[in-house]
């Protein structure tokens, strides 16, 4: 009978975390969630006493601090989620023996650059989230933990406070939403990110010589903001659900306090060629959302580990500009 093994996962109660604690896992694999009542994140050593009173083969950090604007007033408590808590996690992984695998963000790029960005190149955010999230990515490492750090981009789910539901809420009450359209990357089921670090998690305990390092994992394609408002518009309205016409804007139109990269497409090959992973389309994983949201579907997030396995085997008034991530 196979061994029972426990993942410690940090951020229980975010939208990556609470993807983690409900796609399927293994039965010899036991998710052990804590979130900011069980630890604080601004306490190095609780976070080293979390570690140490918590038996675990490894740790997955997906607790973020992910207000990018109020980051630009607030850097202090950007700096001490994103960056100093993932310091005192990793070092703690580090003296325990167990491996760690840090989630980050497209933000550690400017996005001045075209084409898809590779996981070796020169990083330069342009916003205290991403410089704070590139922080952390240093800390873990120089931690001396076996480690991997996955970077996505644009993540949305079923629930919570993301691009998908905002926009679904907002087709409700209003004929025109206004999008920004010059600002590129690529949507991510935050369900088929879960997968791919939990797959990630697996390895880098049950194989000494998994590839450590960091990786990208988003879905497969990229798009502007107005254009994946318009297809979230366009597939909910296919279901009968809420529609609006989408008007875009040049980023300049909608003023935010942090700058956002012009273009923070990532580069998905390594990880297909380290671990077998072959993210998605983008308007795949956005249907089988949308199936959730509109028809109480949970199938899918037992379903997403065995579908990425084979892969891999009117009114102006009423108008309002919306901004990039959300």
């Amino acid at each position: 009978m196979p061994k029972s093994r426990t993942i410690l996962v940090t951020g229980a109660n975010g939208q990556l975390g609470r993807e983690l604690q409900r796609i399927e896992w293994p039965n010899c694999w036991q998710i052990h969630p804590v979130d900011r009542s069980a630890v604080d994140l601004s306490d190095p050593d609780a976070i080293a006493a979390l570690v140490g009173n918590h038996p675990c083969s490894v740790v997955i950090n997906a607790a973020a601090y992910t207000a990018v604007d109020a980051a630009e007033t607030d850097p202090v408590a950007a700096w001490t989620v994103n960056a100093l808590a993932p310091a005192a996690l990793a070092a703690a992984c580090a003296r325990a023996g167990i491996p760690l695998v840090q989630a980050s963000t497209d933000y550690v790029f400017s996005g001045e650059r075209t084409g898809d960005r590779l996981e070796n190149d020169p990083v330069d955010p342009i916003n205290v989230y991403g410089a704070s999230k590139l922080g952390g990515e240093l800390a873990v490492r120089t931690s001396g933990a076996r480690h991997v750090i996955l970077r996505t981009s644009w993540l949305y789910s079923a629930s919570g406070r993301n691009f998908v539901t905002a926009m679904l809420r907002m087709a409700v009450e209003q004929k025109i939403v206004r999008v920004v359209d010059d600002q590129r990357g690529n949507p991510t089921s935050a369900s088929e990110l879960a997968v791919a670090i939990s797959d990630v998690a697996m390895r880098l305990v049950d194989d000494p010589d998994a590839p450590t390092g960091i990786f990208h994992f988003a879905g497969s394609g990229t798009v502007s903001w107005a254009d994946f408002a318009a297809e979230i518009f366009r597939q909910s309205a296919s279901r009968g659900g809420p529609f609006a016409h989408v008007e875009p804007i040049a980023s300049t139109q909608y003023s935010r306090p942090a700058r956002r990269p012009a273009n923070s497409a990532l580069g998905l090959t390594a990880i297909r060629d380290a671990y077998g992973i072959n993210p998605r389309r983008w308007q795949e994983s956005l249907r089988q959302v949308l199936d959730e949201i509109m028809g109480g579907n949970d199938e899918g997030h037992h379903s997403r580990r065995r579908q990425r396995h084979a892969a891999s085997s009117g009114d102006t008034r009423r108008q309002q500009a919306v901004a990039a991530g959300l």
